[in-house]
């Protein structure tokens, strides 16, 4: 890589502005994003049903990146990666490291969300050493309270968005009152804000894929969360409706250093809806030795 070039990437803040690049491991070409300093423990984001480069919040990434390097990415069969989707969080989070491994990082720090925590809760029992810290936010253990449900409230919730032309993550995402109308209608007007190089939406077959897999955890014998000796962060708002908030109080009591942090009239969505209150406490919690 040239110098000139290397300058150019290091300042990238905006994920917006955050060029799209690839990587090929295990089979698989990577579709990416990379942004911040490139000093420190790197944040990987790992995204949530259905989601794609382009359905993180840039305020939460944004927020991130001013204090650390962040990459999202599309995992196998995702988005602009090539492949076929797995059928099981187990598969996705080989695939994860599989990622991790291909940047050359052998150390960094994840934020999961939602089916992104699921697959951050294998990556951390299968590679300990992996990684340093964890942020899970609107996600659940495998056997979670309701997490089995999922499939039928999206179904549900996508019928009832088509019939009002509207997003179906203004209803799994974020609670009816006046307050999270607003801040749904904020949330997706902000994804909105990239308007090139945009990334290829989820398939119907990927899309099937995860939920299969999600479903599948539902019903998993509960792991051994205890061995999880890492710091993390659970979040979520009081009101999850998909993973229902339950599962964000089991997580952190099952850990060994979990901290718990719960946003008020916030459903699913809960960390794009306190997005400014969500970043101060990620960057605090992140920058504790």
């Amino acid at each position: 890589m040239s110098d000139s070039r290397e300058a150019r990437e290091r300042v990238v803040t905006s994920y917006k502005d955050a060029p799209t690049r690839t990587v090929a491991a295990g089979g698989v070409t990577f579709a990416y994003r990379d942004l911040g300093p490139r000093s420190g423990v790197p944040v990987i984001f790992f995204n949530h049903l259905a989601g794609v480069l382009d359905n993180w919040d840039p305020r939460v990434v944004d927020g991130f990146a001013a204090k650390h390097r962040v990459v999202t990415f599309d995992n196998r069969g995702v988005g602009a990666s090539t492949g076929s989707t797995p059928r099981t969080i187990q598969e996705m989070a080989t695939d994860a490291v599989t990622f991790i491994r291909a940047l050359g990082f052998d150390h960094v720090d994840i934020h999961g969300f939602s089916m992104g925590g699921m697959i951050a809760q294998v990556v951390v029992e299968r590679e300990p050493r992996l990684v340093r810290k964890l942020i899970l936010t609107g996600t659940g253990p495998a056997g979670g309270e309701g997490i089995k449900n999922v499939t039928r409230l999206s179904n549900l919730d996508t019928v009832r968005a088509l019939f009002t032309l509207q997003d179906p993550k203004q209803f799994l995402f974020f609670t009816r009152t006046a307050n999270g109308r607003r801040a749904g209608k904020e949330f997706l007007a902000r994804l909105k804000e990239r308007t090139r190089d945009r990334d290829k939406a989820i398939r119907l077959g990927a899309y099937r894929a995860q939920l299969k897999a999600i479903h599948r955890w539902g019903v998993e014998r509960p792991h051994d969360l205890s061995g999880i000796s890492q710091p993390v962060l659970v979040a979520n708002g009081e009101a999850d409706r998909m993973v229902p908030t339950q599962n964000s109080v089991d997580l952190a009591r099952r850990v060994q250093n979990g901290e718990l942090v719960l946003y008020p009239d916030a459903g699913h969505g809960g960390i794009f809806q306190y997005h400014d209150e969500f970043v101060k406490t990620a960057l605090d919690f992140l920058g504790r030795e």
